[in-house]
């Protein structure tokens, strides 16, 4: 009997410290899989340069190929070119899957990851894969279609896919072609520093209110098109209070503009990145998570996890054919809104303050939702199943 532990290659696009949903989700994924005795290495391009600098949104620069380890994942980060509208170019990396191809029983891309896709069609031996579809390329339209035949003919040799909702299919034609093989694999999280908050983030929480009063209405992501957050800086006009934004992006200067132009630039603060006990001290401070994506590109929104397990209610929008409306559904767990209208996301802030009932109500039932459907220990157990029932775990033996 073969008793070696099955060994699985999480294909990434980026890797933590690298900020992001998807890298925030790979990370957690490997290593509860190697913490119930899978082999795990994560492949993935290197974002920081020799002197540690992030250069994720540098065209021109380069990194090197290193190799570390995350507890017991192995990780390997090739070294980049340069990187061409989101596309990394990575001359390496067909050769690193052909070796790794020979170290592992599966391999797990997490899409959309161009760089991934286009080394797996160079690179052609057959290794069991499956794919956990995060979202379709929505905006970037020239590298949507010029990747577009190498996509559908690594989809078409996946065992499987795994959007992160069941709502997410319906809307993407690259899915709809593989129907017969897609199986909805719901992200998770890490919920216990948002449940139960450190005394560190509890004195953040606060100091904010403390500085900043209430009502405080809270933004948390990249500052990317898909998070819509315009609409948030629109929405504020309309309401009293401050608006925390957390995250960064090439947006940053934008929507500074646009805060001064429709006259709440000094009702908005710009937070950057932040510490893990300080974006959990953020959630308590909050009023509501104010969630206004616009486009499929954004399709879980994991931050509303980590919102509804911290007791502040989410305000999202109706992106067709997403998961965000369904991670946190309207009148259930959160309030959910027309995408692109600052005016319903106001009503809706004012709806939390004129109805202390509804939000105790909300609040209650999104705590509830997050233990029971977005704890990364339940997401692992998942992927593990879907893995043994497509017959990957004859390769190894997994533990229970």
């Amino acid at each position: 009997m073969n008793d070696r532990p099955l060994r699985v290659c999480h294909l990434g696009k980026y890797y933590p410290p690298a900020m992001g949903g998807m890298e925030g989700h790979v990370q957690l994924l490997a290593r509860e899989q190697a913490a119930r005795g899978v082999d795990v290495t994560v492949a993935c391009v290197n974002h920081r340069n020799e002197a540690g600098d992030d250069v994720t949104w540098r065209p021109l620069a380069s990194t090197k190929t290193v190799e570390e380890t995350d507890g017991s994942v192995r990780i390997i980060r090739v070294g980049r070119k340069a990187s061409l509208a989101r596309f990394d170019v990575c001359p390496r990396l067909p050769n690193l899957l052909r070796r790794l191809a020979g170290e592992s029983d599966l391999f797990h891309l997490h899409s959309p990851n161009p760089s991934m896709l286009l080394a797996l069609t160079v690179w052609a031996r057959r290794v069991p894969l499956v794919i956990t579809h995060h979202s379709d390329v929505i905006r970037q339209k020239l590298l949507g279609l010029a990747f577009r035949v190498f996509e559908r003919r690594i989809y078409r040799r996946a065992l499987a896919i795994f959007p992160t909702s069941p709502e997410y299919a319906g809307g993407s034609a690259l899915l709809q072609h593989v129907a017969d093989r897609v199986r909805s694999l719901p992200l998770g999280i890490d919920l216990q520093p948002f449940l139960e908050p450190s005394s560190d983030s509890l004195k953040v929480a606060a100091d904010w209110k403390k500085r900043y009063g209430e009502p405080l209405w809270l933004c948390v992501g990249r500052l990317v098109y898909y998070k819509g957050f315009e609409n948030a800086i629109r929405a504020l006009a309309r309401v009293q209070g401050r608006l925390l934004v957390i995250g960064v992006g090439p947006l940053e200067t934008s929507l500074k503009t646009l805060a001064q132009e429709v006259g709440v630039a000094d009702r908005v603060v710009w937070c950057g990145s932040v510490d893990d006990a300080t974006l959990a001290g953020a959630y308590r401070a909050a009023t509501a998570l104010w969630f206004p994506s616009v486009a499929r590109s954004e399709g879980f929104g994991l931050v509303q996890v980590e919102a509804m397990a911290s007791g502040c209610p989410v305000i999202n929008t109706r992106v067709p054919h997403s998961g965000v409306p369904w991670v946190s559904r309207h009148e259930r767990e959160g309030l959910t809104v027309a995408m692109d209208d600052p005016a319903a996301l106001a009503a809706a802030a004012h709806r939390l303050l004129d109805e202390p009932a509804l939000r105790d109500r909300l609040v209650a039932a999104a705590r509830e939702r997050a233990v029971a459907e977005f704890d990364y220990r339940i997401m692992a157990g998942r992927s593990l199943e879907f893995y043994s029932s497509l017959g990957i775990s004859t390769h190894g033996q997994l533990k229970s």
